[in-house]
């Protein structure tokens, strides 16, 4: 077994690590998020699925669906409770009446703002003893893993 075997254990290794440290962000993020929604009338679902409106433009429950990995009928609900509180409205699509699209209203636009400040607080909290040039490499490395995850989930 030539270093060939090596490298490939050293690298197995490091994404074993790479794994479980992903992991453990992903959840202190949710944990944290799941804090600051605490103090807003909307859940961590509703939270996803008005980002998602809001980044991608009005969207039918079926495409919110997609991206949001849901079942249809667990999105309709979704955005029953949504429109219930004021949040979102049904509107019909302006090229194709049969089309109902999903608008976000002016106190769920108020709340994502809000709630997205507070995660960015957050995160500058936690950066706050990196150096600049840290930042910086850490963005572009995220930018980059991002864009490879982009690229095999498309596969």
């Amino acid at each position: 077994m030539g270093g060939h075997g090596l490298d490939q254990q050293i690298s197995l290794s490091n994404i074993v690590e790479m794994e479980k440290k992903l992991r453990h962000i992903s959840g202190a993020i949710k944990q944290s998020g799941r804090k600051i929604l605490h103090h807003y009338p909307i859940t961590s679902p509703q939270f996803i699925a008005l980002q998602w409106l809001l980044e991608e433009g009005d969207l039918t429950i079926g495409e919110l669906s997609q991206k949001n990995g849901l079942a249809f009928s667990t999105t309709t609900d979704l955005v029953d409770r949504m429109e219930k509180n004021g949040l979102v409205l049904r509107t019909r699509d302006t090229n194709d009446r049969r089309v109902v699209r999903i608008q976000v209203l002016d106190k769920g636009k108020k709340i994502i703002k809000e709630v997205i400040r507070k995660r960015q607080a957050y995160l500058g909290d936690v950066l706050e003893t990196f150096s600049e040039s840290e930042k910086d490499t850490l963005n572009e490395l995220l930018t980059k893993l991002h864009e490879q995850m982009k690229i095999i989930n498309d596969q």
